[in-house]
């Protein structure tokens, strides 16, 4: 297996830092630190989002679904999909051959899910992977939380994910969250935050356009809201964190029309 470089901060690595998990080391540990020394809301940021997938993952399980392609997944811990849904088959799809490689050693003993290496803006290559393992003549839910604002316009992320979209069958579910500045910053005043590790950029996308990316699936209420006000499991308290950044995300289904009168 390929390892992580151990000198150099990870991104996911660093997520797993600011979920609380233990697969991380003292440069991505302080890499964060630095972060949210800058951005305060990264640390509360991160933890508002895992928490949205997991009450999305609950929300779907509870809608039958027991198949889940978690794309751009990182590392596997701290609450993943397949830790809220234990009865579900679970594809994590990473791009990154070394977070893949890691993930793969983390879900060694976990029979039901797995690790494959893909890239999410080649739909039909990811579907024919996670098809080795899942039954994809059935529903089934696509996760991607938190990482199309990795994405620039120039990749043509809405593409593949019309295609993921054409490709599931109805009843099928779509879970997506995007971090947004609600159109507050130019694209040469996005946060670094917001940028992929590669270096070739992201978008700050307004609720308008990360909309585009349900497509024709039925948003199921509340609809595309703050992650925190999606289906909460409590509700606001008096001194709760108020997100200055903005992270938006929605749960739809693929409702087949054919059998519409």
């Amino acid at each position: 297996m390929r390892q992580f470089d151990q000198q150099r901060p990870n991104l996911a690595r660093m997520y797993d830092y600011m979920l609380g998990g233990t697969d991380n080391f003292a440069v991505d540990r302080l890499a964060i630190e630095q972060l949210a020394e800058l951005v305060p809301e990264a640390v509360p940021l991160a933890r508002a989002n895992r928490a949205f997938l997991q009450r999305a993952v609950r929300y779907v399980a509870a809608a039958g679904i027991d198949q889940f392609i978690d794309l751009g997944s990182g590392l596997p811990t701290q609450g993943s999909a397949h830790e809220v849904a234990p009865g579900a088959r679970v594809v994590y799809v990473d791009h990154d051959p070394v977070v893949a490689a890691h993930a793969k050693a983390l879900l060694t003993n976990v029979g039901r899910a797995v690790c494959v290496e893909a890239d999410l803006l080649d739909a039909d290559d990811v579907l024919a992977k996670a098809g080795d393992f899942l039954d994809l003549d059935r529903p089934v839910a696509v996760l991607l939380v938190s990482i199309l604002h990795f994405l620039p316009d120039s990749a043509q992320p809405g593409r593949a994910v019309a295609r993921l979209r054409e490709r599931v069958v109805p009843g099928s579910f779509l879970v997506i969250s995007h971090a947004t500045t609600m159109g507050r910053l130019g694209d040469e005043e996005v946060p670094r935050g917001y940028r992929s590790s590669s270096g070739s950029g992201g978008a700050d996308r307004r609720p308008s356009e990360i909309r585009r990316f349900f497509g024709e699936f039925s948003l199921d209420p509340p609809g595309l809201v703050q992650a925190v006000d999606w289906r909460p499991d409590r509700p606001k308290l008096v001194g709760d964190w108020a997100l200055p950044s903005s992270l938006m995300a929605g749960v739809a289904r693929k409702i087949d029309h054919s059998t519409s009168a």
